[in-house]
Parts: C-alpha cells; sequence; structure tokens
C-alpha cells in the first residue's frame, strides 16, 4: 500500500520511525525506553476539534495490537499514541483511527490534508461510540463532497480479511438497538475510510472492566478490529 511519506480513527505508524513521529500518552503503554527502540507497526489515535472525547478508552488500541500481534504474523508496537491533522506525521501513518461521542469539527486546511493523506494511500477507521453520526457525516462532505458513504455489503473484503464475518459487523453496543452498519468512502476504487455505527467495536477493544462486555463481545470485536488492520495494510 503507498503511503505519502512527508515531514500527518481503529493511525498506524511504519517500524523504524522514531517514537516522536506521534504523541503518547501516560497510561496503558510500555515504557518510553522500550518504545523508542520498538520497530513494527504503530496505531495512533486521531485528535479532532468539534468537542468530542476523542480521547476515550485509551487502553484500546493497545490490547487490539496485542491481539493482532499473537493472531496474525504483523509486527506491532502496541502502545496509545495520538496525532493531529495539522502534524506533518500524519502522512508517515498508513491507518487512522478516531472515535467519540460527541462533535467532530474538521476546519477547511484540516479537510484538505485529510483528503490528501487518504488519497496518498492512508486509511482512516472510524467508530460511532455513540453521539457522533450527525456531526462526522457533515465533516467527511468536506473531504468527499462528491461521496455519499456507501453502505458496504456483507461480501466486502474487509469483513474476511483475516477472520470471517460472513453477516457483516458483530452487533457489540446496543446504542439504538439498531443493525450494526458499516459504510465507506472510496479514493478511485480503493476504500480509504470505514465508518462503523450502532456496534462500537473500539469499546470491546477497551480493558473489560471499562464497558464490562462479555468474553465473546470483546473477542468479536477484537476480530472485526484485527480484519480492518489487516486489510488496511494489504491494500
Amino acid at each position: 500500500m503507498q503511503v505519502f511519506l512527508t515531514a500527518i480513527v481503529l493511525v498506524v505508524l511504519v517500524a523504524d520511525a522514531p517514537a516522536q513521529l506521534g504523541t503518547r500518552l501516560p497510561g496503558p503503554a510500555p515504557s518510553t525506553s522500550a518504545s523508542s527502540t520498538a520497530s513494527g507497526v504503530r496505531l495512533a489515535r486521531l485528535k479532532y476539534s468539534g468537542g468530542g472525547d476523542w480521547y476515550n478508552d485509551p487502553s484500546a488500541e493497545v490490547n487490539l495490537l496485542q491481539y493482532v500481534r499473537a493472531h496474525t504474523n504483523i509486527d506491532v508496537v502496541p502502545e496509545y499514541e495520538f496525532v493531529e491533522l495539522k502534524s506533518d506525521n500524519l502522512f508517515r501513518y498508513p491507518l487512522v483511527f478516531m472515535t467519540g461521542h460527541g462533535t467532530v469539527n474538521f476546519s477547511d486546511a484540516e479537510a484538505k490534508r485529510l483528503r490528501a493523506y487518504l488519497d496518498n494511500g492512508g486509511f482512516l477507521y472510524i467508530d460511532d461510540d455513540y453521539g457522533m453520526d450527525q456531526s462526522i457525516r457533515k465533516e467527511l462532505k468536506k473531504i468527499y463532497p462528491d461521496q455519499e458513504l456507501v453502505e458496504l455489503p456483507f461480501d466486502h473484503p474487509i469483513y474476511h480479511a483475516h477472520f470471517d464475518f460472513s453477516n457483516g459487523l458483530p452487533k457489540i453496543h446496543e446504542h439504538d438497538n439498531k443493525p450494526p452498519r458499516g459504510y465507506g468512502l472510496f479514493s478511485g476504487k480503493r476504500l480509504c475510510v470505514f465508518y462503523t455505527v450502532e456496534t462500537n467495536p473500539s469499546d470491546g477493544w477497551a480493558d473489560p472492566d471499562v464497558h464490562h462486555d462479555p468474553p465473546e463481545k470483546r473477542e468479536a470485536a477484537l476480530k472485526i478490529g484485527t480484519n480492518i488492520i489487516v486489510y488496511a495494510l494489504t491494500q
């Protein structure tokens, strides 16, 4: 997969880049000394404006990457990091993850920057943590004004990239008790934005004592998260 290597929701950083390329928060990450020399794929959270809690559940990505490391041959670094759209580091990440409950707002400059990132090989995964659906749909129109979100069919490769989800997304959290939906936007013919609503897999990645999801729900969430990473890295 082509990634635009200039000096900027579910961001993944390719191996052997220094730790300062993303911003690491204290908490579930390994020690600074270990991470500064570790090689492998890194996942970072996308920090955005608007008031939504972009930072919630910092254990989520760490647990997902640990699961990916245990169940695939992908070399990953299971640490929590975040990156901002204004940072030139965005273009070093093949995958960006964003989530939250509230409002999202992209400035025109941020939307242009995110469009450039996606059109040059990047991948954005967005998980509605309940409450961001209305605003994220509006903000995505700033990025691809000529596109509407398209619901992906159950036979789309993202549902079968590593684990098989023949019925599409698993239902992790109830929210409005509607069926889970997975939508996409495309750069040419390549899926570059994957948006999940009415399911919330990233809550299922969090530590068990955060949301108290049963083991089978957490397993399904980690499996679909693995599929997203595998898919994004192999396109």
